[in-house]
């Protein structure tokens, strides 16, 4: 079943006023040229067919396969996983494209349906493989190099086992999956068609959540009192999606016997619990030396005795204000590419020209970004809404990151492509490190190296404190969504227990900011998925470090790491560098490049 495999970011975004120049859209041709392309009829008929004969050929057969007979059989369950892939890939960017179109809904609700009634008798696959005995699979790897490339498939698949349940109930699961799929698009649906009004003039959510980094402060705190308004208005509908999701995660875990409401994120992620849970205690103890001493510095900068939740990602009085056109931020993102690699410069290139970005803000278009790597065999599509401030130059960076990173890895094939979302952010964040470091360099003053030292920092805050606060807020969500049925202000208090401690005592907090947990799409996506932003920017500021200091070869091994997808575990990725996520001082390590642009902030005002 489709799903975003990088949610939605936190929109900070700008306010558009000026022409940006022209802004791509998708051509989804090389995945299916309309819903009812001869193509696409063709795969479904064959992708019914051929889950229909793969049950058939191997169920109940696993454990007596030759190695030669089980590869085959993984070859073609990767094919199944390829084409039902494009089939919903297709279908999902189309309905992210306008989500408020019944006839797109409607077809990727159809799909889904299909593609789950199809695929349902595939279950039995990773329930044997389960059951297949300790040192089976490396018997076969032993006597096939081509089936023992797919080990660290199996190594995923079998981290479930102690968690299986009977093969009906994994059967029913799996068929209620489009129960869960139901309620996530009833949330974007209802995102998508929240309506504001700020200073007489109607706005989407994107928009009105722009203006929180308008220059006016009095065009943000009214664009703040509207979100509040509107979100307070709609706050049941939300406590209803976060109910029902919350208690379906709940039951199924039970079910499974999995010891948090984390655990399973951890286990897709390939991640260690104790790893998670350093990374979140060293965010949280550097709060006070980050957080709350930047915008300490801000207040200031901003001449406030006090500053508001309108102020958190306001400009700061010497920043410039005009716009980035398209063009620029293109140029902008590809020379910096370029100048780490001419290769990361061409891999990124064809985004620009073959209709693989859709970049404007349209009404009923999904909010946010996101990179999606539809399958091996086409080619990623990037999803923004660029309205030309500096920090939608680099979600571009950003989000052209992730998708260089699928071209390399779609290298391994369907299977092993695919990152945990754990290491999906590196190469998202190492763009933008790139992009910022080239940025950096060029400024022609002391004022420009501030506030795009500022920006960086307030980047780096969204990506790392606010990622780990958020993550906070979901396991008091879980946890107490155990206990019972959760109220609004039930939820509206979870969400402030972790505010005023993330961003610290610079803050006041305007009443109906409570409520703005409600638009966040991550905590209905992908629960827990939100970690994985503070992970991906502590690995890369750990592996800027090592470039910083001239590796010999680093470019060679960055390109051997993205190219490896999902077939290595982080250690093994991580050791060419000389690093390792599970040392609990690794985390320090980048805590501490974001506290050296604060102590150089502070010097500026010297």
């Amino acid at each position: 079943m489709f799903q975003l495999p990088f949610p939605l970011r936190e929109a900070h975004g700008a306010g558009a006023a000026s022409p940006l120049g022209d802004l791509p859209e998708w051509n989804l041709d090389d995945l299916y040229t309309a819903e009812d392309a001869p193509e696409l009829r063709d795969d479904l008929a064959w992708l019914e067919g051929e889950c229909a004969r793969f049950a058939g050929d191997y169920e109940g057969q696993l454990a007596g396969l030759s190695a030669e007979a089980f590869l085959r059989c993984v070859e073609r369950n990767e094919q199944i996983n390829q084409t039902a892939g494009r089939i919903m890939s297709f279908a999902g960017l189309r309905y992210y494209q306008l989500t408020t179109d019944a006839g797109r809904a409607k077809f990727m609700s159809d799909m889904q349906e299909k593609i789950t009634n199809f695929t349902t008798p595939l279950v039995f696959f990773t329930l044997e493989v389960n059951r297949l005995e300790a040192g089976h699979l490396e018997r076969l790897y032993a006597q096939s190099a081509a089936l023992a490339r797919f080990a660290p498939v199996f190594e995923r698949i079998r981290a479930m086992k102690p968690f299986q349940l009977s093969d009906e109930m994994e059967k029913f699961l799996h068929d209620l999956g489009v129960v869960g799929d139901a309620w996530e698009r009833l949330f974007d649906e209802t995102i998508a068609g929240l309506e504001f009004e700020v200073d007489g003039t109607p706005l989407n959510i994107e928009g009105t959540l722009n203006l929180l980094t308008d220059a006016d402060r009095a065009k943000r705190q009214a664009a703040a009192q509207e979100l509040a308004e509107v979100f307070t208005q709609n706050i049941k509908t939300f406590a209803r999606v976060h109910n029902t999701q919350a208690k379906e995660k709940e039951i199924i875990d039970r079910w499974r016997g999995m010891p948090s409401a984390q655990h399973s994120r951890h286990l897709s992620n390939h991640v260690e619990p104790e790893v998670v849970e350093a990374l979140r205690a060293a965010v949280v103890a550097a709060y006070p030396k980050i957080s709350h001493r930047y915008y300490e510095l801000k207040r200031k900068w901003l001449g406030l005795e006090r500053m508001q939740v309108w102020d958190r990602n306001a400009p700061l009085p010497m920043e410039d204000t005009r716009l980035v056109d398209w063009r620029a931020a293109q140029e902008t993102v590809l020379s910096a590419y370029n100048a780490f690699d001419p290769r990361m410069g061409d891999l990124a290139a064809p985004f620009f020209d073959k209709g693989w970005i859709d970049a404007g803000v349209k009404p009923g278009k999904a909010p946010g970004a996101f990179a999606h790597p539809t399958v091996t065999n086409v080619h990623p599509y990037v999803m923004l809404n660029y309205l030309g401030k500096p920090r939608d130059v680099m979600t571009l960076a950003h989000e052209l990151g992730h998708g260089v990173h699928q071209v390399l890895a779609a290298e391994q094939g369907e299977m092993l492509s695919s990152t945990p979302l754990t290491l999906a952010e590196t190469a998202s964040v190492f763009g933008e490190m790139l992009t910022f470091r080239k940025m950096l360099d060029q400024a022609a003053t002391p004022a420009q190296r501030k506030v795009l030292l500022a920006g960086k920092v307030e980047d780096m805050i969204n990506t790392v404190v606010r990622q780990i606060a958020f993550y906070d807020f979901e396991c008091k969500l879980h946890e107490a969504r155990r206990a019972g049925e959760l109220t609004p202000d039930d939820i509206n208090a979870l969400w402030m227990s972790v505010q005023a401690e993330s961003l610290g005592p610079a803050f006041d907090f305007m009443d109906g900011y409570e409520t703005f947990w409600a638009y966040i799409p991550h905590f209905v996506h992908s629960p827990f998925y939100v970690y994985a932003y503070a992970f991906g920017d502590g690995l890369v500021n750990a592996l800027y470090a090592v470039y910083a200091q001239g590796d010999a070869g680093f470019e060679d091994k960055y390109f051997d790491m993205l190219r490896a997808g999902g077939s290595k575990h982080h250690k093994e990725l991580l050791a060419p560098f000389g690093l390792d996520a599970s040392d609990p001082m690794f985390w320090n390590k980048g805590l501490e490049m974001l506290s050296g642009f604060i102590d150089e902030l502070e010097a500026l005002e010297v």
